[in-house]
């Protein structure tokens, strides 16, 4: 899908009072809309006390401190996707404010979407916004933007498998019973790609061009290290800490094992989860992350209320900043149709998948 140059990127207000008067809109309309979904049914004001209920258990000082951190690993996080899409794009004027607002958007709905259907329509966002994007060379980006969390993540979960012989693989004992098995797996993948890749190798030359291009940035590692690596740990130890902060507001022992324990677990939920947010798997993850640190109800309410309170910021964060760069008709329009887009690109790969599946190889 081409790149629509920009074009949605809304009009800039005549003074800071028009924005502000913005964001006072989406308020209000969203307050409405409350209204409405309550008196049709929709419990929505029941999930409102839910959350005011778990953010008056917290001490005020955590809430503000998670929201801070929470805030700062979305920024960070944002910056990474920066740098990749300047080098992807050099001609094109790629605007931090536009990737924040896209990834904000992204951080948001997959709190509440399920299988991270958030990332595709920032994905779609940004194909639209920046001049010469294609699909194919932003989810290309995507992959490259993985790297770095990735690399952290495995260091963390080695540190966990090194240090505390035997305790991760208990909460995992899938893991540790079956490695056999799943190295087997890994490698059958591996091979399954090195297949594919060279029976479209030569089919796809005009795709892999535009994949090419949003690996752009490895192509200096120097500078790939500076301005990915560096925000990536960033926002990585920014996470950590929203971990620590909550944590301690629940008098649940912070050390830097339980920490890192916690996190796996999230990571692994989100990984294998396919409701919105892992809401349940979270949850079941944590508790047995925090069996020898806690009791079951304890580290229960400490998970419910990091993830309501991480939530509803992220949600206002994202209307935010939705409503200060694109204005209101602009970003809700923009969000509405890239959230329909990205519901068909990915039916469209799951269809992919389910073919070559069943052997059926579809045309070039």
């Amino acid at each position: 899908m081409e790149g629509a140059s920009g074009d949605i990127e809304a009009s800039e207000p005549a003074s800071i009072g028009g924005r502000l008067l913005r964001i006072g809109a989406w308020v209000g309309a969203v307050a409405a809309l409350v209204g409405v979904l309550n008196l049709l049914g929709v419990p929505v004001a029941d999930w409102l006390r839910s959350l005011f209920k778990k953010v008056a258990e917290v001490p005020a000082w955590a809430v503000g401190a998670g929201v801070l951190l929470e805030t700062l690993q979305t920024t960070l996080a944002a910056l990474v996707w920066l740098a990749i899409l300047r080098a992807a794009f050099p001609r094109a004027e790629v605007r931090f404010r536009l990737v924040l607002a896209s990834y904000a958007t992204a951080v948001a709905l997959n709190d509440f979407l399920p299988a991270n259907l958030g990332t595709w329509v920032m994905l779609v966002m940004l194909a639209t916004l920046i001049a010469g994007a294609t699909f194919a060379a932003v989810f290309s980006g995507l992959v490259v933007e993985k790297i770095p969390f990735s690399i952290l993540n495995v260091a963390l979960y080695l540190y966990l498998f090194l240090s505390v012989s035997g305790s991760f693989s208990i909460k995992l004992g899938f893991v540790a019973d079956h490695s056999a098995l799943l190295a087997l797996i890994v490698g059958g993948g591996i091979v399954l790609l090195v297949l594919l890749a060279r029976i479209f190798w030569r089919r796809l030359a005009k795709l892999r061009a535009q994949l090419a291009a949003g690996g752009a940035i490895l192509r200096r590692p120097r500078t790939a290290l500076v301005r990915l690596g560096l925000p990536a740990l960033g926002s990585f130890l920014a996470r950590l800490g929203i971990i620590a902060v909550f944590l301690g507001a629940y008098g649940i022992p912070v050390s830097f094992q339980t920490v890192a324990s916690v996190s796996a677990s999230n990571s692994v939920s989100n990984s294998v989860s396919v409701t919105p947010g892992g809401v349940g798997v979270t949850q079941a993850m944590n508790t047995a992350a925090l069996a020898n640190s806690t009791s079951t109800s304890t580290a229960t309410a400490y998970s419910v209320a990091q993830q309501l309170i991480v939530s509803a910021w992220d949600v206002i964060f994202a209307i935010v900043l939705v409503s200060w760069v694109f204005g209101w008709s602009g970003g809700r329009e923009l969000v509405q149709s890239s959230y329909g887009q990205a519901k068909v690109k990915s039916r469209d790969l799951k269809q992919q998948r389910r073919s070559r599946r069943r052997g059926e190889v579809p045309e070039p």
